[in-house]
């Protein structure tokens, strides 16, 4: 195994910048100190540069098996490193679901050939499956996730007294799509009223309104309040419901928690007009004042974690009319550079980026040996250059197999350098090397 000497650098981890060098042996960080001499087979002059610890997205969808013409495992992650993203977690509406601990293992199983970042998979619920929920082994498998409004797959979970069940029944982190379904129905059937089969774009977040997230947000912590049950609620995309959580304790002793992915932060339903389905997620893109809400409670801890609910799609299917275009669109290889660039703009300072995309999904999903710059840790970290030569986003330059991004056109001048994995130099000024040295993620409960 080689080792690594990275010199000169600007860490950025837990609440401080500090400029140091890293030296990395066997995998793991085994030195953080401000002059080290030792030798390495490599060294990299990290001058100039802020290292982060690498991204952990806790939310992704690889469409690997059953929607591989969209993206896959290789290409997404490979897209992931060229981001800084070191770790994700893959979401189970693939195809067939991943409801039952054969298919899951199935999905890890091509993932350790494959996937060039460190990966885990969530276990899928339905209506009628908690014997094989429960099966699920807290050490390797990072949570159960439930779609409480449909989205993609079927995989809706709409028996209340099966929810209830399978909120009782595990003390596994439970992840949430929130969406109350008989709201978006009577909305897209007034939509169609009004518009008949050419409904416009700026509908979806009328019909997939803040009413909808709302019911089914708050519906769901009062459950886990009830049952006791850990749950992580995704993608916050409302003002309204942030006012479901908590900043008054430490992320560690919360046992409901909340994210919001980078699209909800950076657009607003006035972008409908120019991205049109480009921008058509579940949960939508709201208001501008949603907008706002959100980012203030990103700010202030009551939402914990960015992540980006990525999502391919090919170009033929967004091209299609709003009804029959799919929701979702690709971030993870531009989510760490957005954030960075919102932090030159004074809108989030680089220690609160490395709080919400590298330490809290680590300590909410109690990652074993990630998401921090420690001595004996995983040396999975990005290398960034924050004053970069202006570039702009462009289908030639997106690694996604769909081969395209909601961001094509937008300017920046932050860049990933390099990306560290598990000890390995995994991307290098701009070309991620094809050794796949992505491990399965291992959780401390």
């Amino acid at each position: 195994m080689s080792t690594i000497l990275i010199k000169n650098g600007t860490i950025v981890n837990e609440g401080a910048l500090l400029k140091a060098d890293i030296l990395i042996e066997n995998e793991l960080i085994s030195k953080i100190d401000t002059q080290i001499t030792t030798q390495a087979d490599k060294v990299i002059d990290a001058t100039g540069l802020h290292i982060f610890p690498g991204v952990i997205d806790d939310q992704v969808h690889f469409r690997e098996p059953g929607l591989t013409h969209k993206g896959n495992i290789a290409t997404e992650s490979k897209a992931a490193i060229a981001g800084g993203v070191t770790s994700f977690i893959e979401q189970p509406n693939t195809v067939p679901n991943a409801v039952t601990q054969e298919i899951l293992e199935e999905k890890y199983q091509i993932a350790a050939q494959t996937s060039y970042a460190n990966f885990s998979f969530m276990m899928g619920g339905t209506n009628d499956n908690l014997e094989e929920i429960l099966k699920t082994n807290p050490r390797n498998v990072a949570g159960i996730k439930l779609f409480l409004g449909s989205s993609t797959g079927n995989m809706l979970v709409d028996n209340e007294a099966v929810l209830e069940k399978i909120f009782s029944s595990t003390k596994m982190l439970i992840a949430v799509h929130c969406e109350d379904e008989q709201t978006i129905r009577e909305n897209l059937a007034a939509a169609k009223e009004q518009f008949g089969d050419d409904i416009p774009v700026t509908q979806h977040p009328i019909i997939r309104s803040a009413q909808a997230c709302y019911k089914s947000s708050s519906k769901a912590i009062e459950l886990a309040k009830k049952t006791g049950a850990r749950l992580h609620v995704f993608h916050i995309s409302t003002g309204i419901e942030t006012d479901l959580f908590r900043n008054d304790i430490p992320l560690e002793e919360k046992l409901i928690t909340a994210e919001v992915c980078v699209h909800h932060l950076l657009f607003s339903d006035e972008d409908y007009n120019t991205k049109g389905n480009f921008i058509k997620w579940n949960p939508a893109v709201k208001s501008a004042a949603d907008r706002a809400q959100i980012w203030q409670a990103l700010l202030d801890d009551r939402i914990d974690v960015i992540a980006t609910d990525h999502a391919p799609h090919t170009l033929e299917e967004k091209s299609q009319k709003y009804a029959q275009a799919p929701s979702g669109g690709p971030l993870v290889q531009h989510s760490l550079i957005t954030m960075l660039e919102f932090a030159k703009e004074g809108k989030i300072s680089l220690e609160k980026v490395a709080q919400k995309m590298m330490h809290n999904p680590a300590i909410l999903f109690k990652i074993e040996k990630r998401g921090f710059i420690k001595e004996g840790f995983f040396a999975d970290l990005a290398l960034v250059d924050l004053n970069a030569e202006k570039w702009t986003v462009t289908k030639e330059n997106v690694l996604y197999k769909c081969g395209w991004s909601p961001l094509e056109g937008k300017e920046f001048t932050t860049k990933v350098v390099s990306t560290v994995l598990n000890g390995n130099l995994a991307m290098e000024n701009g070309i991620v090397a094809e050794n796949c040295y992505g491990k399965r993620l291992l959780f401390n409960r």
